[in-house]
């Protein structure tokens, strides 16, 4: 049996390769912790030794992805969290022993974590690698064994990241399965020990659904409307670069890219004008720069395009570098946008926009911006600028969000020591670093009593002792 299973979609395969793997950890439950690291070592070295490869693949999947930001956000991202997991591991895996109460001594308790078996991984075409490799180093990390579905949209890396894991994993450890919705659809409906969805948050209610039928604890990353709150003091150079940065990088096609920013005063139109001239700074001749990121398919543009024309029919301000459109034809191409003050109405206000377009809008106060933050789901990501304490004490005292990034965007993703996940639309669990072996572990509950223990003391008959016994336990 290979590791990759091919469209058309077969639940019976998928249900093959699924019971090998329950058969093969029923066998081995417990891998140790050599064969944890060394698998580790694997996913590291398959990302580090194939970049060239997978560099192509993406790109060609994208009709024109920036090398450079695969490097980074596909490469170095992977392997790093391999290698944190490997170091961390030892630590992560020991027996912990927590104190135990009066009433329950004489004994010991402790908590062991353990792998919870068999987990299936959904991840989505924005980072094909990053988002499958990432949360498989937290099941390896764990002990799990895994099956992987890729997105369809990007069906040539989804075909090397099959091609590759097969050829260094056996299928009853690692598998995947490509195809479309339909085979995703069978994929989740699975019963299967864990469930890994990143995705839009529409298709992470249907995930949900099919995964609690069959009561399969659930991770979903999904996504939102990130908002960005700026204070009136901080000089808007400071904003403008982090904004450009984490708004056009692969062509705005990211869960936490700041989405529309709040504004403090009458500056909005100022701060827009700094964000496009930083963008020409970052791609210079986007229409033709290999640094600029294409849109991922001619669906996606659409969405897109058809936003920007919404609002431009509306008079809305829209600021753009200069270029040529022509030159954009075919390439699925946009060019950075802001857009100044859009009405709540658009699209572009109420969808998640995924892709290079930043509204600015205008608030009258801190208050005033959480107040519009809170008005809308829990996003996934928030920022705040300001070089005050207090105001940013105030939005994080104020708001809700999955994480926070202050005086910048996204950099709190490249923390291995903190969890990332959402809060309710944007996604419940979360992993990375520690947090990610942890939620592909069963946290298993351990008492051990010594050969004389007290609850003798409050088993029936109950008399003049259980009493005594209740009262010192009420006490202590």
């Amino acid at each position: 049996m290979t590791g990759t299973l091919t469209a058309p979609p077969a639940s019976g395969r998928i249900r093959a390769l699924i019971e090998a793997q329950q058969a093969a950890f029923a066998q081995a439950p417990r891998r140790s912790l050599a064969d944890r690291r060394r698998d580790l070592g694997i996913v590291a070295a398959l990302v580090v030794d194939n970049e060239d490869a997978i560099a192509e693949a993406i790109d060609a999947d994208f009709g024109g992805r920036s090398r450079n930001e695969t490097r980074l956000l596909e490469i170095v991202v992977t392997a790093k969290a391999a290698r944190h997991a490997q170091k961390n591991l030892s630590r992560w895996m020991k027996v912990r022993a927590v104190p135990t109460p009066s009433m329950a001594a004489p004994g010991r308790s402790l908590i062991r974590h353990e792998p919870k078996g068999v987990v299936g991984i959904v991840a989505p075409w924005n980072y094909p690698v990053q988002l499958s490799l990432v949360p498989l180093i937290a099941a390896l990390a764990a002990g799990c064994r895994a099956l992987i579905k890729p997105s369809e949209l990007t069906p040539r890396t989804s075909e090397l990241m099959a091609r590759l894991l097969s050829e260094r994993f056996p299928a009853d450890q690692v598998a995947v399965v490509t195809g479309g919705a339909d085979v995703a659809e069978v994929f989740c409906n699975e019963r299967i020990d864990h469930l890994f969805y990143t995705g839009s948050t529409r298709i992470g209610r249907s995930v949900g659904e099919a995964a609690a039928r069959n009561l399969t604890p659930v991770t979903l990353e999904l996504g939102g409307k990130s908002p960005v709150v700026v204070d009136a003091s901080i000089p808007l150079d400071r904003v403008a670069h982090p904004l450009a940065w984490g708004r056009f990088l692969n062509a705005g096609q990211t869960c936490v890219a700041p989405d529309y920013v709040l504004v403090q005063g009458n500056r909005a139109e100022a701060l827009g004008q700094a964000v496009i001239r930083q963008a020409g700074i970052f791609y210079p001749d986007f229409a033709s720069n290999p640094d600029y990121t294409a849109i991922v398919s001619d669906r996606h543009h659409a969405r897109l395009t058809a936003m920007i024309d919404e609002a431009r029919h509306r008079g809305v301000q829209i600021l753009q570098p200069p270029h040529d459109a022509a030159s954009l034809a075919g390439s699925r191409r946009i060019a950075p946008t802001v857009m100044i003050d859009p009405p709540a109405d658009l699209a572009v206000m109420r969808e998640e926009i995924f892709g290079p377009v930043l509204p600015i809008l205008s608030s009258a106060s801190i208050a005033a911006a959480c107040a519009r933050v809170n008005a809308g789901e829990r996003p996934l990501a928030l920022y705040v600028f300001s070089d005050d304490r207090a105001v940013v004490r105030q939005v994080l005292d104020s708001t809700i969000s999955g994480g926070v990034s202050v005086n910048t965007t996204m950099v709190h993703l490249s923390n291995e020591h903190l969890p990332f996940g959402g809060v309710g639309e944007s996604g419940s669990g979360a992993y990375h670093g520690q947090r990610g072996f942890e939620e592909f572990s069963h946290a298993r509950s351990v008492f051990e009593a010594g050969r004389w223990h007290s609850s003798r003391l409050i088993a029936p008959p109950y008399g003049a002792v259980f009493r005594f016994a209740a009262a010192i336990a009420l006490k202590s």
